[in-house]
């Protein structure tokens, strides 16, 4: 049996999965929380509700929709995808391999207000340890983080750099950073050099040398999970057709993530339209 892994579980992950299990596609959505939608407390804009409904409850709603018409439901983080004989799909937990993947996840990627930052993009600073690990063959780098996506970026670095420091800026990281990466939690002034990046400026004066910086806070999003794998970004949005497939073959996206308007309306129309033009191309 074909398969589909749905990343994100809101409105346009969702109504993606209820059109490919309908189908008669193997569905799985994996989901980490409701993102925004689950931080609206009451919802008049959308179609079919007499009364208010919270975010939280609309969420709520279409995920047992989706386990009723078959769909496995995943609460967990995904980190990483990939393509060795199928396309990858790495969470915190498992690995999962598919045929089809849909993103659905938002556009989540944050990126703190710290001098520098922003002018080294491209000259030191990335944000996919997948794509730029190579032009740091050992050298010293660091990570800016301090959860899972963090350590999945760390651990990337680690076979081709020389070292590898997760810095967090003040944030406790969580536990289960291996000893090879060296952790620092001092607060960050600024990211410094001339033409690259060349040194990470600490509030207590001391600085750090590194030929690079990966931005790895909070989760990844859509976009972070895109480029790992080669599919064309535009920025913070993943760039797709009429058929909401990405530049690679098998990748679809939907929502947030492929700009517009933000709307509930529009992601469960995406995701309607990416579920459907999945199940085709796993017909064909």
């Amino acid at each position: 049996m074909k398969e589909v892994i749905i990343i994100g579980n809101g409105p346009a992950g969702i109504s993606a999965a209820l059109y490919t299990t309908r189908a008669g596609i193997k569905t799985t959505v994996i989901g980490r929380d409701g993102g925004a939608l689950s931080k609206a407390h009451k919802i008049e804009n959308y179609y079919g509700f007499t009364e208010a409904i919270s975010g939280t409850d609309l969420i709520k709603n279409g995920i047992a929709q989706a386990k009723r018409l078959g769909a496995e439901i995943f609460t967990d983080e995904v980190v990483s995808i990939g393509y060795t004989d199928k396309l990858n799909v790495k969470t915190t937990t498992r690995n999962f391999h598919t045929d089809s993947i849909i993103l659905s996840m938002g556009s989540s990627r944050q990126t703190p207000a710290i001098s520098g930052l922003s002018e080294f993009v491209g000259r030191g600073v990335s944000y996919c340890a997948t794509c730029d690990a190579f032009f740091y063959k050992g050298k010293d780098v660091a990570v800016l983080g301090c959860c899972e996506y963090a350590l999945s970026e760390a651990m990337e670095l680690l076979p081709v750099t020389r070292s590898v420091t997760l810095i967090t800026n003040g944030a406790s990281p969580i536990p289960n950073f291996p000893s090879s990466i060296s952790i620092n939690t001092k607060e960050i002034v600024a990211f410094s050099g001339d033409k690259m990046i060349e040194s990470v400026l600490f509030k207590d004066g001391t600085t750090l040398s590194i030929s690079g910086v990966f931005i790895a806070i909070g989760v990844a999003g859509s976009a972070d999970l895109a480029k790992k794998i080669g599919a064309r970004v535009n920025g913070n949005q993943i760039v797709v057709d009429e058929h909401m497939a990405t530049t690679i073959p098998g990748i679809f996206a939907a929502g947030d993530c492929t700009g517009g308007l933000l709307q509930i309306s529009k992601a469960v129309y995406e995701g309607a339209l990416a579920g459907t033009e999945a199940v085709k191309y796993l017909r064909k």
